[in-house]
């Protein structure tokens, strides 16, 4: 019984969704002007539980390019509507267009100047008449089957107000870039901001030996250096080659084989050829999907001459939180 009533509510509410899209129309499009025209910020405000949605709908449109705040409507008319400034474009959601405390801010409203978008289920409401754009959101049954707790309403609701957060985000170029700016803090700020720079070995801490260098000194330099790989440079300085551990442990069973003195060899011999390599202004995460798509756990940073610059291990992304 309760399988079935939970797959009920989710049908419900995936209706309700789903219904919005035939609603999507020049409204939308006025509303999605009227904000990238707003030269003040987007205010959005609801009661009760639209005021949960509208504090979803504000965070998002902040962290996304668009400057939005929330104002509880019950504050809003004890004196925080002096949060509003002329400039500025409200998001009003009421599913009946009716909630008494955004009511009593309309006149206010109104007297600023500000343009009104409405969020509503009751395009007649009183709300809806009083507004600048109305974005009907209404649904034909709510989820809850005393049809009292905003279910189906809210979903849609916030569903709604993702569209209008996702499309202005497009029209206004918003990258990956800047979204990274607004969430510095976390795994999802290290993945956007962190550089190679940031968490790459340079200096002495980068293995390095010379193509004539013998694989007993090699094997010390990879040793010595804790990466589990040199890089092997040409006469210029040039990135020519890598050898690592499995490079290593590859020949060391093919001279096994063949009688041969692998650590008489020479680093050209053993290295492998044009290995893959990381610039130093790349994104991190960007390391680390190089670094999966070719089965390795080391970067050579190298510069645009093919000169090693540094070193990145995928120890040191995993320490700083990008995996």
């Amino acid at each position: 019984m309760s399988i079935e009533q939970a797959k009920r509510v989710l049908k419900i509410e995936a209706d309700a969704v789903a219904s919005l899209i035939d609603r999507v129309d020049g409204r939308f499009e006025q509303a999605v002007k009227m904000i990238l025209d707003c030269e003040g910020r987007v205010v959005v405000t609801g009661m009760g539980k639209s005021g949960l949605i509208g504090k979803k709908i504000a965070a998002t449109l902040a962290s996304t390019g668009t400057p939005a705040l929330f104002l509880h409507p019950a504050e809003g008319i004890h004196g925080d509507l002096g949060m509003v400034t002329r400039g500025d474009t409200v998001i009003a959601l009421s599913n009946s267009g009716e909630t008494e405390e955004i009511a009593r801010m309309l006149p206010s409203l109104k007297r600023l100047g500000i343009n009104i978008i409405a969020l509503t289920g009751n395009p007649e409401s009183t709300l809806a008449k009083n507004s600048d754009v109305v974005i009907d959101v209404g649904v034909r049954e709510e989820a809850c089957p005393l049809g009292l707790a905003p279910t189906a309403s809210t979903t849609a609701t916030l569903a709604m107000g993702d569209a209008i957060a996702v499309v202005l985000l497009e029209r206004r170029g918003f990258r990956e870039e800047d979204f990274a700016c607004f969430h510095p803090g976390g795994s999802l700020g290290k993945k956007l901001l962190l550089r190679v720079r940031d968490l790459m070995h340079t200096g002495d801490e980068v293995p390095t030996v010379s193509e004539e260098t013998l694989i007993k000194d090699a094997i010390y330099e990879i040793s010595s250096k804790k990466m589990g790989v040199t890089s092997v440079l040409d006469a210029s300085g040039k990135l020519v080659g890598v050898i690592s551990d499995g490079d290593l442990r590859r020949w060391m069973e093919k001279t096994e084989k063949s009688g041969e003195n692998l650590l008489a060899k020479k680093a050209k011999e053993i290295m492998t050829k044009k290995p893959k390599v990381a610039n130093k202004d790349s994104l991190a995460a960007e390391a680390v999907a190089l670094m999966e798509r070719n089965s390795i756990t080391c970067l050579i940073v190298a510069d645009s001459a093919g000169k090693p610059e540094g070193v990145i291990h995928l120890h040191d992304l995993l320490k700083a939180g990008v995996v």
